[in-house]
């Protein structure tokens, strides 16, 4: 545990405004958190990651960062010891992810008798399971024996590098990273094109965890302040250059393409049932085919929009056709199998796109598979099934692709949480114009599931300054510019169509080109500051 003593009366600024009470006061709540013990900091410490939370869509609590990453920053610093700080950072994680993924809820309600006796097993599980990234990051802090602003510079760095673990191991989960908190400000998540989503987040954590340096007894008060100007000061920086940046942006479009996006808003207890199948499928046709000023040239259909095994059932394949523009496509979502006479039955869910003729001219097959969702892992040991209908786990496809569509700019397919992976949704030696999403977060009702995708979404087109187009079956659908501007769209809930032009891809970002790079030396820097800031100062 750190020593404290009083601060020395001349270093304290003068004039009008005076920080004493502001420093005496994180003093003295450094050490009341220093003096908790046992459930109280592990309440606290899930209060506070549960509190991070809040940030990110729809809620957008930006202020309530601050005094979670400082508030953690100061348990952490009081655990007094390595495997004390690791349960401080567990149950920051544990109220994090719980309350940033209870969503996940909503698609076990979705067959309630079948599932709901799963909630807290899966939510909770979940919840813990990752909360194992932040007890890694806390115990790194407590390893590397950092205080002050180095203290805050390795959780920084420990911070950002987790998430990117997190956005690979056993597969990969990166949602909810902290960057996204920003795409309400499209200034500001412009600085993803230079070091992604995982260096905006890096320099938001820094921002947020700053301020403990002011219950800092042993430094000079000047240099604690100056350490919380320049974080802050680098935020600011990023809305400065962000906002030139969209100052300088223009509103190309690919000309002779104008898109069609069908959102039918099917709940998705309904979407399956045998009796409504051919239901929802004229009704999606109807809708891709209604008048526009503008004939579309692409109608869009969202993930498994057409139920069926259209390689196998020509006559409701010719059907949909009709929802083709002439000489022009109609792209759906749809289950796809292995063709007889295989042995063994397989099945995809996959895009499609279909001709004015009924010809399937490409097929995308998802590669990255949502665990229970689509399939179980250790199907053998465990007792359930995927939550998804039908009783064969989906295979998983050879991997990203660049479509070349007949009348269409060169593509990169992804199917709902595939757009999630930063630096995994465009291949770099087949560079696509534009991005292609489906989706079904009708999974998720109303919850903030949808909107929180729909940010991830965005991320990547400033990632990769490449266009985003979004059909979801129940929303949020959307056309996302290279700037990640929603440039059209639907809301939650509501069936219609959306019609757009495409816009134009940018030159091939920085990310785009050295992927997370520019991010690892950021936090290479920011980790060898922290350590080197440390080692200068004396022991109290």
């Amino acid at each position: 545990m750190d020593a404290w003593r009083p601060e020395a009366a001349s270093d304290q600024p003068t004039g009008p405004f005076r920080i004493a009470p502001l420093l005496d006061g994180c003093a003295r709540l450094r050490r009341r958190l220093d003096a908790l013990s046992g459930w109280r900091r592990a309440g606290l410490s899930a209060a506070l990651g549960a509190a991070a939370a809040t940030a990110f869509p729809p809620l957008f609590v930006l202020p309530l960062l601050v005094p979670a990453f400082t508030g953690w920053l100061w348990l952490i610093a009081g655990a007094g010891g390595l495997r004390a700080a690791a349960t401080v950072g567990w149950w920051f994680g544990f109220g994090h992810f719980l309350v940033g993924l209870y969503w996940i809820a909503e698609a076990l309600m979705v067959e309630p008798e079948k599932f709901a006796w799963l909630i807290p097993f899966a939510i909770g599980g979940i919840a813990a399971g990752l909360a194992a990234f932040p007890a890694v990051v806390a115990a790194v802090v407590a390893a590397t024996r950092v205080r002050g602003i180095g203290r805050v510079l390795v959780l920084a760095a420990a911070w950002g590098l987790a998430e990117w673990v997190r956005g690979w191991l056993f597969t990969g989960f990166p949602w909810n990273l902290v960057g996204t908190v920003w795409v309400f400000a499209p200034a500001m998540i412009q600085s993803a094109a230079l070091f992604g989503t995982y260096g905006l987040g890096l320099a938001t954590v820094t921002a947020a965890a700053v301020p403990a340096v002011l219950g800092d007894g042993e430094a000079p008060v000047r240099g604690r302040l100056a350490w919380v100007a320049a974080a802050f000061a680098v935020l600011g920086l990023f809305a400065v250059g962000g906002a030139v940046r969209l100052a300088l942006a223009d509103d190309g479009r690919v000309p002779g393409v104008r898109l069609r996006l069908v959102q039918p808003n099917v709940l998705q207890r309904l979407k399956w049932r045998p009796d409504l199948r051919d239901r929802h499928l004229v009704r999606q046709v109807e809708m891709s085919r209604q008048p526009a000023a503008e004939p579309p040239t692409v109608v869009i259909w969202p993930e498994t929009s057409a139920p069926f095994f259209l390689e196998r059932d020509p006559r409701r394949l010719a059907f949909l056709a009709g929802a083709a523009p002439e000489g022009g496509l109609v792209i759906v979502g749809a289950p796809r199998t292995t063709a007889q006479p295989e042995s063994r039955f397989r099945v995809w869910n996959s895009l499609q796109a279909v001709d004015a003729s009924g010809r399937i001219v490409a097929a995308y097959d998802k590669f990255h598979l949502v665990p229970f969702g689509e399939y179980v892992p250790f199907a053998g040991l465990l007792p359930i099934t995927k939550i998804t209908d039908g009783r064969t786990d989906f295979s998983a496809g050879p991997g990203s692709v660049t479509l070349k569509l007949p009348g269409l700019p060169p593509v990169s397919p992804l199917i709902c949480y595939e757009i999630i992976f930063p630096g995994q949704v465009a291949r770099r030696d087949e560079r696509p114009a534009w991005l292609l999403n489906l989706t079904n977060d009708s999974w998720f009702g109303a919850s903030s599931g949808p909107h929180q995708h729909l940010a991830a979404a965005r991320m990547r087109a400033v990632e990769e300054g490449l266009p985003v187009v979004r059909a979801a079956n129940t929303g949020i659908s959307a056309v996302i510019d290279a700037w990640g501007r929603t440039v059209a769209g639907l809301p939650l809930g509501q069936a219609g169509v959306v019609d757009s032009p495409l816009p134009t891809a940018l030159s091939p970002t920085p990310y785009a080109r050295y992927g997370n790079l520019p991010f690892f030396l950021l936090a290479g820097l920011l980790a060898a500051m922290g350590l080197g800031l440390s080692r200068r100062r004396p022991e109290a």
